[in-house]
């Protein structure tokens, strides 16, 4: 059984309302990654309760890094690059846990996905930059010395924002807090 994992962002409770910024983030995150795993358990109760015993693997998830239009700073604020690291990060510690497959989309971003919109976000859902540079979900792999050596485009491994997770913040953006909060359910 193949599984598509779509996403959910739906911002902050008034609750959260003395949170720092980035602890803001991590609390829509973490509602976010439940939004997944809970589409995943609903569709393996499913397949159990019709007697089905196969595996089911994650055929795509991801999450975009930018756009213009819906998800961007205009519409949900969903999309920055500090809130894609930490879904891929949720992502991979959840499915390496329960040993699911998965195929986290995609591994650069893609300017051709929607040409006659390079803002859109179907454009920047990779965890790098089309010349190579690593977006925040994979900062501690450039620690780690993981790409020394390799280039793409010409251009060397390095990470976006030089690596200073201060100025990455300041592109994070959050949703209005709204008093009929309810998370995803």
């Amino acid at each position: 059984m193949i599984l598509i994992i779509t996403q959910y962002f739906g911002g902050n409770s008034p609750e959260e309302s003395t949170l720092s910024k980035e602890q803001k983030v991590e609390k829509s995150m973490e509602r976010s990654i439940g939004y997944a795993m809970d589409q995943y358990n609903r569709v393996y109760e499913y397949m159990k309760s019709i007697g089905v015993d196969k595996p089911i693997h994650i055929g795509e998830t991801g999450w975009a890094t930018y756009s213009s239009g819906l998800y961007g700073n205009n519409g949900s604020k969903a999309t920055d690059e500090f809130k894609s690291g930490l879904y891929y990060q949720a992502t991979r510690e959840w499915t390496r846990k329960n040993k699911i497959s998965c195929f986290y989309f995609e591994a650069f971003d893609e300017q051709w996905k929607d040409a006659t919109n390079p803002q859109g976000s179907e454009n920047h859902f990779g965890l790098f930059t089309i010349n190579g540079k690593v977006k925040y979900g994979l900062w501690d792999l450039v620690d780690k010395n993981v790409f020394e050596g390799l280039t793409r485009n010409g251009h060397s491994i390095s990470k976006t924002y030089d690596g200073n997770k201060v100025q990455l913040m300041k592109a994070v953006h959050l949703p209005a807090v709204k008093s009929n909060f309810k998370g995803y359910e």
